[in-house]
């Protein structure tokens, strides 16, 4: 799938131990373009173990298939339940080394700055970020699961950041 040498892709991950959210985009210049987006699944009576090869295996694939340039994944973030956060750090881990065995380091942001991204407000719920993400990509409904439309704006968080800090580099040369 090859892309122009202008453009750079982007995978964006949601990451979770029951759904992890992804969704690709294409940056070129200032402009987005969706490529594509999907949720990898496991179920909660399966051995950790097992749900975590499938998280691997699958998100293997989206890098053979999709062959991104630079990933982004939402921190994790949690309030309560600490055990589920546990779990969901055991399959962030497994999310990073699919990315370096891809050859790439991974940016994380803030969901905090991913809805700010989105929205301009880090405290936006679910469907305002979903309305942008179908708004910026062009899409023609809202993208689903919810896991993916998050993935979608972690990607679109980061083509963003990537902008501003191409912009900064910039003014810093002429000073």
């Amino acid at each position: 799938m090859a892309i122009p040498p202008s453009r750079v892709r982007v995978l964006g991950i949601d990451p979770g131990l029951a759904s992890v959210g992804w969704g690709v985009v294409d940056l070129d210049g200032a402009r987005l373009f969706y490529v594509d987006h999907g949720c990898v699944t496991t179920r909660a009576d399966q051995d950790m173990a097992l749900r975590l090869g499938t998280i691997r295996e699958a998100l293997a694939d989206v890098f053979r298939r999709f062959q991104p340039d630079e990933s982004a994944m939402e921190a994790l973030y949690f309030a309560r339940n600490v055990s589920s956060a546990l779990s969901v750090a055991e399959a962030r881990g497994v999310i990073r080394l699919v990315c370096l065995d891809a050859g790439q380091r991974i940016a994380e942001y803030q969901p905090t700055e991913v809805k700010r991204a989105a929205t301009g407000a880090g405290g936006s719920g679910k469907a305002q970020v979903q309305g942008f993400v179908k708004l910026v990509l062009g899409l023609d409904a809202p993208p689903r699961p919810d896991h993916a439309a998050d993935a979608l704006a972690v990607a679109i968080c980061h083509c963003q950041s990537r902008a501003f800090a191409s912009v900064d580099q910039g003014l810093r040369r002429r000073v």
